[in-house]
């Protein structure tokens, strides 16, 4: 009986110890995949984490390129703005300059209308007491300079310089030689004639076959034939000139003296 009694007791003993070793063992594995889990945890938070800061890493880098890109253009623009704002300044100088010649205009154009009439007037009156040459033309643009001083679709300022473009004209008269056909009374019939006109110094006719040659004689404001035959030549020669069919030559024409100034 004691020795069945102590089988038992060490079969017990036995199973004591198996059991204790057996949850020792699950314990230590249980223990080891909590590890192995909360480690395979961490590595996924590590690697979700650098994810997540590469990441804003990129937006960061994105970020700073669109603010330099931003400061670009606002630097830009500061200097635009600048520029702008003296080109308004300038601007607004212009449009107060350009009303103070509007102002100044206004005051002109009443002066110049009275002006240009008598400038008209004068240069009728000049070209009434000039060699009598090309008249009909001459008359024709005096009366073509009144006319448009009445019309209203015509500045003051084109009215005058049509006024000094005939100035022009008739100063031109003065240094050129020139000729045209006219007809004039000569020996009591009227013939056509060659006109030599030499600046303001001398004016000649001579009819076509060279049998009359004349010259106007501003004292007594009429045509003069000279009979002697003396500047037949000449005239023939100054006509050749003016006509461009030879070349420019001295001459020798009856001037008339000059006369004095009162």
């Amino acid at each position: 009986m004691k020795n069945f009694q102590s089988k038992v007791a060490v079969f017990f003993a036995v199973f004591l110890l198996s059991l204790s070793l057996s949850l020792a063992v699950a314990v230590e594995a249980v223990e080891v995949d909590d590890v192995l889990a909360a480690g395979a945890k961490k590595t996924a938070a590590a690697r979700s984490s650098q994810q997540r800061i590469d990441t804003l890493a990129d937006q960061t880098s994105d970020l700073f390129q669109t603010f330099k890109q931003v400061n670009k253009q606002i630097e830009d623009l500061q200097i635009y703005n600048t520029q702008l704002a003296a080109q308004v300044a300038n601007q607004q100088q212009s449009i107060a300059d350009l009303e103070s010649s509007i102002d100044n205009a206004t005051v002109m154009e009443r002066q110049i209308t009275p002006l240009v009439l008598k400038m008209i007037d004068s240069l009728e009156q000049f070209i009434n007491l000039d060699f009598p040459f090309l008249m009909e033309e001459r008359h024709t643009r005096v009366a073509k300079l009144r006319e448009n001083l009445m019309r209203a679709d015509l500045s003051a300022a084109e009215k005058f310089r049509q006024v000094l473009e005939a100035y022009k004209i008739e100063t031109e008269y003065g240094v050129r030689i020139d000729s045209y056909l006219d007809t004039l009374s000569v020996g009591g019939q009227e013939r056509e004639v060659s006109i030599l006109r030499v600046g303001r110094i001398a004016l000649m006719y001579q009819t076509p076959d060279q049998q009359a040659t004349g010259a106007w004689d501003q004292e007594s404001r009429q045509w003069l034939t000279l009979d002697d035959g003396s500047y037949r030549s000449a005239v023939a020669e100054g006509l050749r000139i003016a006509r461009k069919q030879t070349a420019i030559d001295i001459l020798s024409l009856p001037v008339s003296a000059p006369e004095v100034v009162q």
